[in-house]
């Protein structure tokens, strides 16, 4: 992992075109719609340490600390405040699947407006966010700060980069992280989770942080046109080609099974470690998602 220059200057006037597109969409959706969302579900999450002062009645006696009091002889308590900056960390795959859409839109681009909506999120309630890009493992790290010109640069960086690898290797990307992650932050781990063997990293990663993995898929990935040829299908990641019957409705019913079975496993995966997910299409708007995701949220807290 290599750290990370300052934004450059010299950027193409398309990137700037898009960067500036980006921006002015995602935080019109913030403004008017997401930004009390996150705030009902996020802030005041945990307590911080403020101070230790001499006990006085009224006090919690489970409050006392015990070494200070043994120190001065008198008994002092410790007192906590409500938490109210947060840390958001946007973890991003950008190994080769994610460069694949049959929408409008390829996965990446949809990760890109994602981390914009997560960003300006967290910039207008005053919270630091940064940013992870990984494949086989954690490429470019953004630390987190404030300010919109961070934000820019964490949408301009998802953008432009370039992977130096096209394989995705989850769980050696999150043990990465995690040793970069001191304190407990609001992880959003986006990817379409073509991978295996990441499940004991990503429970590790939600009894240390509060994550909330991110499953972008695309429509043509599980459902192939019917036509009257065989399809060379190639594995974005390995370039392995694969030949299908695209002329029969069998060898197109297997492959729609496979898949389902595989988002199956996956779903069932979260479900049983307890991880809500926020599930994303590249054929539809990404907005309904979230919200409904922090509503879900908000209404167990209220509970």
């Amino acid at each position: 992992m290599q750290g990370l220059s300052p934004i450059q200057p010299m950027i193409s006037p398309e990137l700037l075109a898009q960067v500036r597109r980006i921006e002015i969409m995602t935080g019109r959706l913030v403004t008017e719609t997401l930004a009390g969302e996150y705030l009902s579900v996020f802030k005041g999450r945990g307590m911080e340490f403020a101070e230790v002062r001499e006990y006085a009645h009224g006090d919690d006696v489970r409050s006392i600390d015990w070494n200070v009091t043994a120190r001065t002889g008198r008994p002092h308590v410790r007192r906590y405040c409500e938490e109210r900056e947060l840390t958001v960390a946007i973890a991003c795959d950008l190994s080769g699947s994610q460069f694949f859409g049959s929408s409008a839109r390829l996965k990446q681009e949809v990760a890109a407006e994602l981390s914009a909506v997560l960003a300006l999120a967290a910039l207008r309630n005053n919270d630091k966010a940064g940013l992870f890009i990984f494949t086989e493992d954690v490429e470019e790290h953004i630390p987190p700060k404030k300010g919109r010109r961070h934000v820019l640069h964490i949408i301009r960086e998802i953008l432009a980069y370039e992977p130096r690898r096209r394989t995705t290797a989850i769980g050696r990307s999150l043990e990465t992280m995690l040793k970069v992650l001191r304190r407990r932050c609001i992880l959003f781990l986006i990817s379409d989770f073509r991978d295996a063997g990441f499940e004991p990293a990503v429970r590790l990663a939600a009894l240390k942080h509060d994550l909330v993995p991110v499953v972008v898929t695309d429509p043509r990935e599980m459902f192939l046109p019917r036509l009257g040829a065989c399809l060379d299908l190639e594995d974005p990641e390995s370039g392995r080609m694969v030949l299908v019957d695209a002329s029969a409705p069998g060898p197109l019913r297997a492959h729609q099974d496979s898949e389902r079975r595989r988002l199956e496993a996956l779903t069932g995966f979260f479900a049983r470690s307890g991880i809500e997910t926020i599930q994303i299409g590249t054929d539809r708007p990404y907005i309904d998602p979230i919200i409904h995701f922090f509503r879900r949220r908000a209404r167990r807290r209220s509970r």
